[in-house]
């Protein structure tokens, strides 16, 4: 008894079957990528040789269209070839619904095989563009009306590393009013950092303007996951210590609480557990007291956690992802002209481009991730009291949410003190 066994993918939709995926003891595997050489050479090698068995994972892979399918099935069954598609129902059992399902197949393959194509070139998704772009011939291209209101909602974030802040900001100076949502999006969509992202979750650098640099959207990366951190709604608050500090004895954290007296301008602001269950309650704090302490704490201990930490070598890391990037751009570059000598034919070249362009995409991405800077020569600049005086509210809130993860109040009778929490 001879087994032979037939695999087909698009190169375009899915990437190679192993031909070991049967788990059967099979004479011959043919196996076809794109076209379907194999399938003929398979046919012509039965006609000579008795075969018993052909395994195949679905009918359609025997061809484009329902047409192709049955001549190849009755050619099969000419030859007394019992076939068995693993995938699919049986070729005996309801021949019209089997026909119908191999159609709505084929016709879901070959939209799909239109959607890689547009992949392929690098062509922007179906669907309305980003707010900031139009649709171009063949990519995004600036919308010069829209872009400038995109550009100053990045670099309000950028500078205050407050979301809500940045929607306010758009809707008092532009009177464009969007949702905290959508400006999350914003801020994560791949378009605006030159990028275009399709729906397989595919995402391929540079193919179009981008309203951001690198640099930029690697910073907005580490704001949103700084944030992540903070309770909902603190981001933006415009105390410093807002949504940083907790109380170690009922472990509640603590809210900020503005008193005024009665007739005057003057206010006076109080840190007190939200959520405290002990009896008496934990007493509120005067906020400015707090507020002297942490900046006292993280310039004598910021320097000294920085000093204990085993860090990498992250100028080595960058330096190595960043070659990697350079060498696969170079390589990008060169596409064009091993397909103008024949090298490479147009199609090679695209998928090559196609997978290049994805790679970047990850490099970069990895590249985002690391620290911008040198740790332990920015705790020495930050660790002077004067520094963190210097600062306004909002920008005070943006460096110590660099350094600090949490504040704990530690109580003793009436005394109290500080312990805090770094990051790293």
């Amino acid at each position: 008894m001879k087994i032979i066994a037939y695999l087909y993918s698009d190169p375009l939709l899915e990437s190679a079957p192993s031909p070991d995926v049967w788990g059967w003891e099979v004479d011959a595997v043919y196996q076809d990528l794109g076209g379907r050489q194999q399938l003929g050479q398979l046919l012509a090698d039965c006609s000579n040789e008795r075969v018993d068995y052909l395994l195949i994972r679905r009918l359609e892979e025997l061809g484009d269209s329902v047409e192709e399918v049955c001549d190849r099935l009755t050619k099969l069954e000419s030859l007394g070839i019992q076939l068995i598609a693993t995938e699919s129902r049986s070729p005996q059992a309801d021949l019209l619904k089997l026909f119908s399902q191999i159609q709505r197949s084929q016709r879901s393959r070959r939209i799909r095989q239109g959607h890689a194509r547009n992949r392929l070139k690098a062509s922007p998704p179906p669907g309305k563009p980003p707010y900031g772009y139009r649709r171009g011939k063949e990519r995004y291209i600036i919308d010069r009306s829209a872009a400038p209101v995109v550009k100053d909602f990045f670099e309000q974030f950028l500078l205050y590393g407050s979301l809500r802040g940045a929607v306010r900001y758009l809707e008092k100076k532009y009177n464009k009013k969007i949702s905290a949502s959508t400006g999350q999006r914003w801020l994560t969509n791949p378009v605006y950092r030159g990028d275009t992202a399709y729906q397989n979750g595919t995402v391929l650098a540079d193919t179009h303007v981008a309203i951001i640099s690198k640099e930029e959207a690697a910073q907005i990366d580490r704001l949103l996951r700084r944030n992540r951190r903070l309770a909902p709604r603190t981001a933006s608050a415009p105390r410093s210590l807002a949504g940083l500090v907790i109380c170690a004895e009922c472990q509640s954290p603590m809210t900020i609480t503005r008193v005024t007296a009665r007739r005057k301008e003057q206010e006076y602001l109080y840190l007190r557990p939200t959520n405290c269950i002990k009896q008496p309650k934990c007493k509120a704090i005067s906020y400015e007291q707090i507020l002297e302490q942490t900046i006292q704490r993280i310039c004598e201990d910021l320097p000294r956690a920085v000093a204990g930490m085993n860090l990498p070598n992250m100028d080595g890391i960058k330096g190595n992802i960043t070659e990697e990037i350079l060498k696969k751009q170079d390589i990008l570059t060169q596409l064009p002209v091993l397909t103008v000598n024949g090298v490479l034919d147009a199609e090679t070249a695209e998928l090559r481009a196609y997978k290049l362009r994805t790679e970047l995409s990850q490099l970069q991405a990895q590249l985002s991730q690391m620290p911008p800077v040198n740790l332990r020569e920015i705790a020495q600049a930050v660790s002077i009291t004067q520094f963190w005086k210097d600062l306004s509210e909002s920008e005070r809130r943006f460096y110590f949410r660099e350094f600090i993860r949490a504040i704990e109040i530690r109580r003793n009778d009436e005394m109290w003190q500080l312990q805090l929490f770094f990051i790293f």
